[in-house]
């Protein structure tokens, strides 16, 4: 990161400069390292998108340190669990979320600073006052930096933050990234560069919390070059398109379900802003239907670069608007120094065309582990590659993803991959959001059901929409059941909780996936 940065940051109706960030960042490292923090110790935050998160992001980075930031949609159990396991001396938390912890879940001897909850936040989580406010007697966090010099000892080397993935299969795992060689610090940058193309001067938006990794790594090269950058509470697709016109925008990062959502705009809002200003935009962590990129190319112009990876083996694969295009469906080619095979069940490496278990490995990064469970990054390797979980396929040097693994569904035998059928369902009239899972089925093995939210004041029958996918899949793709539902579960960035509409239809019978 530069010595002086000169750029801004906007969070809801605040400007704050970017320099003055990073200076509290120093402090905050001051005050870390008295607290014990030590180079490869961790720093839990439980926070919204707010400056807090980036300064004690930064004061962590100093020290050599790994920033936690917690996933705030989580249980408290869940949320204690994490805590425990990272082994942080710190927690720094908004006073809503801290708020709804409950009684031990903050481990003893663990030093709590209290941010307090934005107007922002308060007002896009619709949050009463009595949830928003400050614990009495709590140090905050504001408080608490200002008390330190800031940093001016040995720099640490810098380590990403350590993110917990989901726990689909389990506790979440916290993936604890090594220290990368000179060479592949340098491989990893010019990786970057490609994806992002971010340059001094650009003007970014943050979408997405910062538990994810795309936003997290997004807000660090913000901070470094961009004049101004817009950090959002909560997405929302309106908004986001009057603040790309306003600050004229350059640079994002997206996530599919942000594209269903502005695509879903009525036209006339689609055409209010001028979106000219728009370089890049970086999308992630989920299959985006094939017409809803359609439209967004058509509509933003070739400015959209899809990315696949994951947390822990970084953007492995990319693909611009340009080669979308010309193969439909593909998340595109592998990054410079990354291999990726497919593998059948049995092991064995398979050839272009056919369906198996996606691995890869990109030697831009260093190696990770998952924090204290050695053994369950030992068992997701293949010949010095990583599972990521997902299923799919290569031809001619691109790759297709099907699904993830463990939502992948077996109907007698045959392998259904549901994402296939979440892409056209989604396109139904009257359909805002959907997911697609199998259940216990006594003759079958599994079966299918379709979780839908409708659009306000649409009229759509269970019929109209078997109907519907009927007439575009194969008939076994169509699910036996539909159900409605006033709201789907979801993280903010709007990517649908499968597992908890899967799991109540399993409960008892074994499955832990």
């Amino acid at each position: 990161m530069p010595d002086t940065v000169t750029g801004s940051v906007i969070v809801g109706e605040r400007r704050i400069a970017s320099a003055d960030i990073l200076e509290n960042g120093r402090r905050a490292a001051t005050g870390m390292a008295r607290l014990g923090v030590r180079e490869g110790d961790a720093v839990a935050l439980l926070m919204r998108n707010d400056t807090p998160i980036l300064e004690a992001t930064q004061g962590a980075r100093l020290l050599g340190a790994y920033a936690v930031p917690i996933n705030w949609h989580l249980k408290s159990e869940e949320v204690a669990y994490i805590l425990a396991d990272c082994d942080a001396p710190l927690l720094v938390a908004h006073a809503d979320l801290l708020n709804a912890l409950q009684p031990g879940a903050i481990p003893a001897g663990m030093t709590v600073l209290v941010v307090p909850t934005p107007p922002e936040a308060q007002a896009d989580f619709h949050l009463s006052a009595e949830r928003a406010a400050t614990p009495a007697g709590a140090r905050t966090w504001a408080d608490w930096v200002a008390s330190f010099e800031p940093w001016s000892g040995a720099i640490g080397a810098a380590r990403p933050s350590m993110l917990y993935t989901s726990g689909t299969t389990g506790r979440p795992k916290g993936v604890r990234r090594a220290v990368g060689t000179p060479e592949q610090v340098s491989a990893a940058a010019a990786i970057f560069q490609t994806v992002l193309n971010p340059r001094p001067g650009m003007r970014g938006m943050v979408c997405g919390p910062m538990y994810h990794s795309s936003p997290n790594t997004f807000v660090r090269e913000c901070l470094a070059r961009a004049d101004l950058f817009v950090l959002q509470s909560r997405f929302d697709p309106e908004r986001t398109l009057a603040d790309i016109e306003r600050h004229r925008i350059t640079h994002l990062v997206m996530v599919p379900t942000m594209f269903i959502r502005l695509v879903r705009l009525p036209e006339e809002v689609r055409r209010r802003y001028d979106l000219s200003s728009v370089e890049r935009v970086l999308h992630t962590a989920a299959p985006c239907p094939p017409e809803v990129k359609r439209t967004m190319i058509a509509w933003w112009g070739p400015v959209i670069y899809e990315v696949y990876g994951s947390t822990e083996v970084g953007p492995a694969v990319g693909c611009s608007a340009q080669e979308w295009l010309e193969h439909p469906g593909t998340v595109g080619r592998p990054t410079p120094g990354t291999t990726v095979r497919i593998y059948d069940e049995a092991g064995r490496a398979l050839p272009d065309g056919e369906v198996g278990e996606i691995h890869m490995r990109c030697s831009a990064y260093a190696d990770f582990t998952y924090h204290k469970q050695p053994e369950r990054r030992a068992a997701m390797e293949r010949d010095g590659l990583v599972s990521v979980g997902d299923i799919g396929f290569m031809r001619d040097g691109y790759l297709y993803v099907c699904d993830r693994k463990v939502d992948m569904v077996i109907v007698g035998g045959v392998n259904i991959y549901p994402a296939e059928i979440e892409s056209v369902l989604i396109e139904a009239p009257g359909v805002r959001d959907c997911a697609v899972f199998g259940v216990p089925d006594e003759e079958m093995g599994e079966s299918l059901v379709a979780a839908v939210e409708l659009q306000p004041d649409a009229r759509v029958t269970e019929q109209d929409l078997k109907a519907y996918l009927a007439s575009r899949l194969a008939n076994y793709k169509t699910p036996r059941r539909i159900e409605f539902h006033a709201a789907l579960p979801r993280e903010e960035s709007g990517k649908i909780f499968k597992r908890k509409l899967r799991d109540p239809h399993w409960a008892g019978r074994g499955r832990t996936i």
